[in-house]
Order: structure tokens, then C-alpha cells, then sequence
């Protein structure tokens, strides 16, 4: 949950409450490293696909929405043996960018997901998905998709109003004039204003990201953000003000349906405030969590060597 002003065919889109068709069940072909297009509901996905090896692969979910993967280029260390797909979602990034709002749905990027799936022949991957791409797995694994060998829930929640909530929390521990521009201008629905914007910066530096500078795959991902027509139709304006059609998006009372192994990750100073966490941990029935704790909300720069020990691991135990 970002924000920042400063060619193979596949299935079409899936019915919102049905299953997910299995991937075909003979054999798949090596996977290709390198780049391509997916043909998806709505246009096409560039995918990247890193590394390779005997192991399962990893799909890498970006946040946002409409973040674009770059932030999350520090995953690609797991590819020493396993190939690792990322991928833009529609209306970021590489891929395409059509003009049509009614696409910037969460079951319009369920459907993506599996198409890109079907156009890779992944008969058996574990997913990863950050923030929102969080959101996205959740949504996804809940229609049982076959073939997920586990699933990363990394700085993610359950619905977005606890999300919400944990950031006027954290916000509330901001200096007050921070605190107090914040108020003002969102009294005003002015989000654009240049103090408003340097107090959300405030905020991104103590809960996003901790590094000065920003490494360059992230400042790219903010970049993509700028303007987004995704993140503006899911979301709205920023953290705190969500008035996208992901407002009251809420799976608390279903996620227990996940039968999937799970691990938690979050930083200390993340973003998705701790109370997330635990709401997953406490709801899924298979789940376990790890704190980094030189980490906010990007906790794979932050904390690298040891996020990168961490995540390897678990996906080794569920080959």
C-alpha cells in the first residue's frame, strides 16, 4: 500500500464466487527465464520469470495497487533454485495500461493471476504477495485454487479496515505538527498540497521505508504510483483516506478457509500495523510468523540477508 505525487493465450475472467479451474495435469516444461507478454482479462502482463532449478517456483504478487514489481526485486535472491516469476499487473509498470476503470477490481485480478498461471504452466507454485498483493493471494486462495504449495503473507492484513485503522494509530505517535498538517489539509480533501505531501513523507519514512535514499527499484515503483489509475480507483488518495472500491474489503471471517501453509512476515515498524499480523496469525490455521526488526514496511531491503534466509527456508520445508 504505496503512494507517491512527489504472447500466450490464457482463460478469461472467472466467475467471483467459483472455483478456479485446475492447470492441466500433465507435466509442465522447464520454465523459460527471461521476459514475455501474457494475454490476461483486460489486456497484456509483462512477466519476467528469474533464475531456475528443480525446486518449486515462487509468484511474486506486487502491492499498490499498481506498485509495479521493481520494489520488489530484492525476492530475485531466491532464485538460485527456483525460478521466481514476477510480473506487472494491468495498469502498471511494463504492462499494458488501458483506460477503463471498470477493470481495477480484485476479482478482475484474481483472474489475472490464474491466467498467467495457465500461460506458464505452473501446475504447482507457492505465491508471495505484499501489502496488497497480500489482499490478492487471500482472495485468490479462497477459491481454492489447486497446485499453491504454500503462501508468504508478507506486511499484509486481512481487510482494509483494520489496515486503515493501523495507520491513524501509527500516525498518532508522529510529531503533532505532523499530525496537525495531516488533519488540515485532509479536512481541506486536499491531498496534493506540498506541506500535506511532506507529511505523508514523514510517515513513509517511519513505517515504509527506512532507508535514505531510496534504493532505485523502489523510488521506480513510487514513480509508477504517481498518478495510477488503479491505485486511485482500489484505493483513493493514500494510507490513511481509502475511498477506492477496496474500502471495506474484508476477509477476517474467511481467511481460516486457507488450508495452505502460511508465513507471516512483517517489519517492526511496518506500516500494517502489528494488530494485522495478529488477526491473521490468530485466523489462519496454519500459519506462522516472523518480526524482522530493523525493518518497516519493506522489510526484503531492510532486513535482507536474513529475509531472504527466512522466506528460503519456509519454501524449501514445502517443496
Amino acid at each position: 500500500m504505496i503512494n507517491r505525487r512527489s504472447v500466450v493465450k490464457a482463460a478469461g475472467a472467472l466467475a467471483a464466487a467459483g472455483a478456479i479451474p485446475v492447470p492441466a495435469a500433465k507435466a509442465a516444461p522447464p520454465l523459460e527465464s527471461g521476459e514475455r507478454y501474457v494475454d490476461v482479462p483486460g489486456g497484456r502482463v509483462w512477466v519476467d520469470v528469474v533464475g531456475g532449478g528443480r525446486r518449486t517456483p515462487l509468484v511474486v504478487l506486487h502491492g499498490g495497487p499498481g506498485a509495479g514489481h521493481d520494489y520488489l526485486e530484492p525476492l530475485g535472491d531466491l532464485a538460485e533454485d527456483r525460478a521466481v516469476v514476477f510480473y506487472d499487473q494491468l495498469g502498471c509498470g511494463r504492462s499494458d495500461h488501458p483506460d477503463d476503470p471498470a477493470l481495477w477490481t480484485i476479482g478482475r485480478f484474481v483472474a489475472e493471476l490464474q491466467a498467467v498461471r495457465r500461460a506458464l504452466r505452473l501446475d504447482r507454485c507457492h505465491l508471495y504477495g505484499h501489502s496488497w498483493g497480500g489482499w490478492l493471494a487471500i482472495e485468490y486462495l479462497l477459491r481454492r485454487p489447486r497446485g499453491v504449495k504454500s503462501v508468504v503473507l508478507a506486511s499484509t492484513s486481512a481487510g482494509a479496515p483494520e489496515f486503515v485503522a493501523g495507520t491513524k494509530y501509527l500516525r498518532s505517535l508522529l510529531p503533532p505538527d505532523v499530525q496537525q498538517t495531516l488533519d488540515k489539509y485532509e479536512a481541506q480533501g486536499d491531498f496534493t498540497a506540498p506541506e500535506y505531501l511532506d507529511a505523508v513523507n514523514v510517515f513513509y519514512a517511519n513505517f515504509l521505508c527506512r532507508l535514505s535514499p531510496y534504493p532505485a527499484a523502489i523510488q521506480r515503483s513510487f514513480d509508477i504510483l504517481d498518478g495510477n489509475q488503479v491505485y486511485a480507483a482500489m484505493n483513493g488518495p493514500n494510507e490513511f483516506v481509502m475511498t477506492g472500491n477496496l474500502a471495506s474489503w474484508d476477509r477476517t471471517a474467511e481467511v481460516r478457509r486457507i488450508t495452505e501453509p502460511v508465513l507471516l512476515t512483517r517489519g517492526r515498524y511496518d506500516e500494517m500495523a502489528e494488530t494485522c499480523t495478529v488477526t491473521l496469525r490468530k485466523n489462519l490455521p496454519h500459519a506462522r510468523t516472523v518480526e524482522f526488526p530493523h525493518s518497516s514496511h519493506l522489510a526484503m531491503w531492510e532486513d535482507r540477508a536474513a529475509y531472504r534466509r527466512t522466506v528460503s527456508s519456509f519454501l524449501s520445508t514445502w517443496d
